[in-house]
């Protein structure tokens, strides 16, 4: 089978042709009219992430997919990702159950808790409850997911007796992924719930993943079941040349960066750091020959099924996302699928 491709963004609040910053509003209608262009253009995947912050426009990815799923054929869509330990399980089911039926049967939901905390406060979670909440809601979740009436019992709600849950999946099965960013605990527990890994890996060389695959695969092997598939997601921008790619993103790229890492303790950016990154990490930046072949290598690499670009960054401008996605679309995939044949 070959290698997806596919496209995750998070809303980024992006520059206006006059250099203003758009309203979140007018992102949200640019995020679905690139995920319009992306269906025209064969992309496999549109993943749309959550987040409850300033910088980012999209707080519910579902509603955002159903506007998508009325406007598109055949792209598959999904978040990228859903936070779970602050939502209700059984929302999250119903939502994307919405998602799936608009569409045609075309949704996906990756979960996972998220690399920010705004939504604990916001939704009166507490952050010492962080791995509880993802351990219990995800149990629930993977029940709902695989049976028509659920019991359940848990220590984060009440318990559930033979209850249905509303819509049903017309076909009976949501793809669900564990989506993972580095701890070896998720990985074992995403083949304990017998669902694929989407391996977030936003820096350093891709091989470093390569233990987590191997993990993912020994365990597979002692509950003797096939292995499920295995994405990654990782940040990129293609333009026609490696310098005009490099350059177009290069300060906007430093602008989230920056931004993220103070709140996190970082030192800011230097270009050394990024143009590293560009050459032997996991920042998919230059021409489409480039990202291709850094895309093929990673899927050598690692064995993975699935590769989607997160290819919005900072208040990189939607005239730009929209060639970066033209560009993919109709040059990248067909050169990574020409190396990898």
């Amino acid at each position: 089978m070959p290698l997806e491709l596919g496209l995750d963004t998070f809303g980024d609040v992006t520059r206006g042709a006059g250099g203003e910053m758009l309203s979140h509003a007018q992102v949200i209608r640019n995020v679905i009219d690139e995920a319009v262009l992306a269906d025209q253009l064969g992309v496999d995947f549109f993943g749309v992430g959550e987040h409850h912050r300033a910088d980012f426009a999209v707080s519910t990815p579902e509603v955002v997919l159903a506007a998508i799923a009325a406007r598109t054929k055949r792209i598959r869509l999904g978040s990228a990702v859903t936070v779970l330990s602050s939502d209700d399980p059984i929302r999250v089911f119903q939502r994307f159950a919405t998602v799936d039926a608009v569409s045609n049967g075309r949704a996906e939901v990756i979960l996972g808790r998220g690399s920010f905390t705004e939504s604990f406060p916001l939704f009166g979670f507490k952050l010492d409850q962080y791995e509880t909440l993802f351990e219990d809601k995800l149990d629930l979740f993977a029940a709902l997911a695989s049976e028509p009436e659920v019991t359940w019992s848990g220590t984060t709600r009440p318990p559930l007796t033979n209850q249905r849950v509303y819509p049903p999946i017309e076909t009976g099965n949501l793809t669900t992924w564990i989506g993972v960013g580095g701890s070896p605990e998720s990985v074992v527990r995403a083949v304990r719930y017998d669902l694929p890994l989407m391996l977030a890996i936003i820096g350093g060389e891709p091989e470093r993943f390569k233990p987590y695959v191997d993990l993912y695969h020994r365990a597979y092997v002692q509950i003797d079941r096939p292995v499920k598939p295995i994405g990654v997601h990782s940040p990129g921008y293609v333009a026609v040349s490696d310098e005009q790619a490099r350059e177009e993103l290069w300060s906007d790229y430093k602008a989230m960066r920056d931004r993220i890492g103070k709140e996190r303790g970082w030192p800011p950016m230097q270009r050394r750091e990024f143009d590293q990154e560009a050459e032997h990490g996991s920042l998919y930046v230059g021409s489409p020959e480039t990202v291709a072949k850094k895309i093929a290598k990673t899927a050598k690499a690692l064995g993975i099924s699935r590769f989607d670009l997160k290819y919005s960054a900072g208040p990189l401008p939607h005239e730009k996302l929209m060639t970066c996605i033209e560009l993919y679309g109709t040059k990248v995939i067909p050169m990574v699928r020409d190396i990898l044949r």
